[in-house]
């Protein structure tokens, strides 16, 4: 056993075991004292390191290591949570412009309407001005033509004093009247003419007035045949109606008509007209008395008369340019109950 110590020690020496910076002392395990002969004066001196005892379980890992897992979960985390307030985020923003482009839509298209509707009136207040400004013109020349006949016939009177001042023959004075009852007489024929002109620009003027009105609305009917005849005669479509009791409606087309009042002795109504989402009341109407309104999509004014006024009830007809209804029974189909 002591000869094959130096050579362990040696070996252990080439891999630094032995070197003084590292050198571990160990106790010894309590053991019987045995007698070892002395080293050698001036022998070097070995030191054993005894190393882990095999199956040994190494340290434990820092308890900084577990918190990296933990911080890396929590970041997964945040980022779930970041994304998923992003995505709705997002969406709501789409939903929000979506409604906003539609109820642009929507405003565009009714300034379009009711730059369609200004034009048309516009259309008709020029002719009307321009048939009003012609009858204007023959007042003014009938009015100048009266005056020039006055300024006339006043001087045809002075001219005629001054002759019976002077005391002209007879003859004379005869020729002097009978000139000036000529002239009378062909003012007279043009004041005929003048009034005769301006009965014809009247005559014109209602009329033409009356066209406008009946391009819009056509003539009032007062009775289903009549109603009728005005289907056949003009380009509209015509559609009755029969509302009772009080709060009652009926939906004609795109039209609901909803009673709010009715009045058989003063021979009033008031209804409420409800369409394009909207309600539009409208007050104290009597029999046969036309209502106009405009809706979406329509070429010119939609006409409301009522024929007939009872107790909490109204009987009449609803005009619209034609086709507007496509899937309603006009009249020239079927006619409701009375």
């Amino acid at each position: 056993m002591a000869e094959k110590s130096p050579e362990r020690d040696a070996s252990r020496s080439v891999f630094g075991l032995n070197e003084p910076d590292i050198r571990r002392t160990t106790t010894p395990e309590p053991s019987a004292p045995s007698p070892s002969p002395a080293p050698p004066q001036g022998a070097p001196q070995y030191v054993y390191v005894q190393g882990p005892p095999p199956g040994a379980v190494p340290a434990a890992p820092s308890s900084g290591v577990k918190v990296i897992p933990i911080l890396v979960a929590l970041l997964l985390i945040v980022a779930g949570i970041n994304l998923y307030l992003t995505i709705t985020g997002q969406k709501q923003i789409n939903d929000t412009a979506s409604k906003q482009a539609d109820e642009l839509n929507s405003l565009t298209r009714r300034m379009n309407t009711s730059d369609q509707r200004y034009a048309d009136l516009s259309a008709r207040f020029q002719v009307t001005s321009e048939k009003l400004g012609l009858t204007q013109q023959e007042l003014g020349r009938a009015k100048a033509l009266t005056a020039s006949i006055e300024k006339q016939q006043q001087a045809a009177v002075q001219q005629l004093n001054q002759a019976i001042a002077q005391k002209a023959s007879a003859e004379e004075l005869n020729k002097v009247e009978a000139d000036e009852n000529a002239k009378i007489g062909g003012l007279s024929t043009d004041i005929a003419g003048t009034k005769k002109d301006l009965a014809n620009a009247r005559d014109e003027f209602t009329g033409a007035l009356a066209g406008t009105k009946g391009e819009l609305t056509g003539a009032i009917a007062r009775t289903h045949d009549e109603l009728v005849a005005l289907a056949h005669r003009t380009d509209r479509d015509y559609f009755e109606f029969n509302v009772r009791g009080k709060k009652g409606g009926q939906k004609v087309g795109g039209v609901t008509v909803q009673l709010v009042k009715a009045n058989a002795k003063r021979n009033t109504y008031t209804v409420n007209l409800q369409f394009d989402d909207a309600s539009h009341p409208t007050r104290e109407h009597t029999t046969n008395e036309p209502v106009y309104f405009y809706t979406q999509g329509a070429s010119s004014a939609l006409e409301l008369v009522v024929n007939k006024i009872g107790k909490d009830s109204i009987v009449g007809y609803l005009s619209t340019p034609k086709g507007l209804f496509p899937g309603t029974a006009n009249v020239l189909g079927t006619r409701p109950g009375a």
